[in-house]
C-alpha cells in the first residue's frame, strides 16, 4: 500500500497551510478552536465557529485600534496608550454602548464640564429691563 495518493493524511510533498490563513485572518483559528473546546460552552464545536468568531474578534480589535490611534495622532503621540483606547471607544457610539460596563485601567473620564459650572455668557441689549438691581 502506497500513500502517494490515496488513503487519509496528508501527502508527502504537501506543506501545512493553517486555518488562519486559509480564512485570509491574522487571528488564530486553531487557538479559538482549542478555547471553545476546552471551555465547555457546548458539548460539539462545528468547523465553522471558531473561523466565525476569530474574524468577529479581529474586526472589532481592528476597529478599535484604528479609532485609538485616531486618538493618538490628535494628542501627537505615536504611541497608543489606554487614555487612547478609553477616548476612542467612549466617543464611538456602538462601542461605547458594548463596553459600557468595561473599565480601562489607566484610561481616566472623558473631558466633561456640566452647563451650570460654565460661566454665563454676558447679553447685551434686553438684560436690563429685568435686572434685579436696586438701582433708584
Amino acid at each position: 500500500m502506497s500513500s502517494a495518493g490515496g488513503g487519509r493524511g496528508k501527502a508527502k510533498g504537501t506543506k501545512a497551510v493553517s486555518r488562519s490563513a486559509k480564512a485570509g485572518l491574522q487571528f488564530p483559528v486553531g487557538r479559538v478552536a482549542r478555547y471553545l473546546k476546552t471551555g465547555k460552552y457546548a458539548e460539539r464545536v462545528g468547523g465553522g465557529a471558531p473561523v466565525y468568531l476569530s474574524a468577529v474578534l479581529e474586526y472589532l480589535s481592528a476597529e478599535v485600534l484604528e479609532l485609538a490611534g485616531n486618538a493618538a495622532r490628535d494628542n501627537k503621540k505615536n504611541r497608543i496608550v489606554p487614555r487612547h483606547i478609553q477616548l476612542a471607544v467612549r466617543n464611538d457610539e456602538e462601542l461605547s454602548k458594548m463596553l459600557g460596563s468595561v473599565t480601562i485601567a489607566a484610561g481616566g473620564v472623558l473631558p466633561n464640564i456640566h452647563q451650570n459650572l460654565l460661566p454665563k455668557k454676558s447679553g447685551k441689549g434686553k438684560a436690563d429691563i429685568g435686572s434685579a438691581s436696586q438701582e433708584f
